[in-house]
């Protein structure tokens, strides 16, 4: 799943090392809704922009230069109602500047997500080795940071784990670091798929099977996962609930984030419908995270 939202701070562009290139930047305002931002940002995707920056105020997009053209943003209708500002960047090196704006992450006083650039952490229970690049997943985001912190309260010992729109592959190597039997970490972006196999490997972790795909995936599993992890966004919450309610088994759990306190009520009342009873959610800067458990 894309998980269309980004995390703060976000990947500069080619955060390969010593990378330089030339790169031209989109400038638009944020628009009213969150969702509506994160289609503003897929439509920038498919047509070549590979790095996205949130402001309070405004996106920000990269572009390589020999990938861009004028007009390029012609057929987004935001983009022709509002003229962003395009201005051209010159090369540097885009990976010192990546480095310098990613601070490690510390949770719970349990769980320590750090990269490559920093230095375990000696009195974190669980360290995480994370190749951010370009997916989703790096834990400064609230709902990954508040999926951990339900994830640390839990027993994941034996069990068999979905991470659906699993990004840089985290929750996934947390669940098995806590003693998953077996992982399916799924996403259709392809960065993820690759990510999460990368990421996987640095941490000793082998259990963990990346999955390049969707909701499909689930059309032949029935009662097959104890834990199903799904931190996307609301729109496709409502949408493949069903497929994993299927996948998952009686007395499962199910953890959802990815979406505003305000959209609780509207997931609670599918869940509902689909046999999942609300066990807890928890709230930081409106960005929810609930359990469910499958009757």
């Amino acid at each position: 799943m894309n998980n269309l939202f980004r995390e703060k701070p976000l990947a500069f562009p080619g955060n390969s090392p010593q990378t330089t290139m030339n790169y031209y930047r989109l400038k638009c305002l944020k628009q009213s809704s969150q969702e509506q931002n994160e289609i503003l940002i897929a439509r920038l995707a498919e047509v070549g922009f590979e790095s996205f920056e949130e402001t309070d105020t405004h996106i920000l997009a990269y572009i390589p230069e020999k990938d861009f053209r004028e007009n390029l943003t012609d057929d987004i209708a935001y983009c022709r109602k509002t003229s962003p500002e395009i201005t051209f960047i010159p090369e540097q090196n885009w990976n010192a500047a990546w480095e310098s704006n990613y601070p490690p992450v510390w949770i719970a006083d349990r769980c320590y997500i750090y990269a490559p650039f920093h230095q375990k952490h000696p009195e974190a229970e669980f360290n995480i080795l994370v190749h951010p690049k370009m997916a989703f997943g790096t834990a400064h985001h609230e709902t990954t940071a508040q999926m951990i912190e339900l994830m640390l309260e839990e027993d994941f010992t034996g069990k068999t784990v979905l991470d659906m729109g699993c990004g840089t592959g985290v929750l996934s190597i947390l669940a098995s670091l806590k003693g998953a039997k077996q992982v399916d970490a799924v996403d259709n972006d392809t960065w993820s798929y690759n990510n999460t196999e990368e990421n996987s490997k640095a941490n000793q972790i082998e259990n963990i099977t990346p999955v390049l795909g969707d909701a499909s995936f689930l059309e032949d599993k029935t009662a097959t996962y104890d834990i199903i992890l799904a931190n996307i966004n609301k729109n496709i919450l409502l949408r493949d609930m069903p497929a994993y309610v299927q996948a998952l088994k009686s007395g499962g759990k199910i953890f959802f984030s990815g979406f505003y306190d305000s959209d609780l009520s509207d997931i609670k009342t599918k869940a509902g419908h689909l046999r999942l009873q609300y066990k807890s959610h928890r709230t930081k800067n409106k960005w929810v995270a609930a359990v469910f458990i499958k009757n």
